[in-house]
């Protein structure tokens, strides 16, 4: 298994692992061919910001098997430490309990953050993932904050000044 940055070419492989996850399709991510462009934009924005990473994991057959992203924080709290987000966390269902995901965030934790001098690394999960909370404290995480989410309607209209 190779962990590399993503490429435009891995779009729709990294939507589709999105939309597998019964959660994030939920939330609005169907991989329909329609939101093409919004995650192009997306990606071009992640692509363009030195403080993001887009990662996949590729098997040896060159499929992107996983993907996940990272965002490294400065910040003024602890010191000044610098933190590291990890975001969208996802294993192709087939190779799901294959240690894919552990490697990950071993990687993370081993290399990404000390590269990056963040000392915390954060990440949430929704409430529902059992599983991934059970997982995430297996590497040595813990869950100590209550975290928030307020959703902007980009599309409303704004009263007229």
């Amino acid at each position: 298994m190779i962990l590399r940055y993503s490429a435009l070419g891995d779009i729709d492989t990294i939507l589709q692992l999105l939309a597998d996850d019964a959660i994030s399709a939920l939330r609005g991510d169907t991989a329909r061919p329609e939101d093409r462009p919004a995650y192009e934009k997306a990606f071009h924005a992640i692509a363009t910001t030195p403080a993001n990473a887009l990662l996949v994991v590729e098997a040896p057959s060159g499929d992107v098997v996983a993907t996940m992203q990272l965002t490294a924080i400065p910040g003024m709290a602890r010191r000044g430490s610098h933190r590291l987000q990890v975001e969208a966390v996802r294993v192709a269902a087939s190779q799901r309990s294959s240690g894919i995901g552990g490697a990950m965030m071993r990687w993370v934790i081993d290399t990404a953050a000390p590269t990056l001098g963040a000392s915390l690394i954060q990440l949430t999960s929704d409430e529902a993932r059992t599983d991934a909370h059970r997982f995430y404290t297996k590497l040595g995480f813990e869950a100590s904050h209550i975290g928030f989410k307020y959703a902007v309607d980009l599309h409303r209209e704004t009263p007229a000044q």
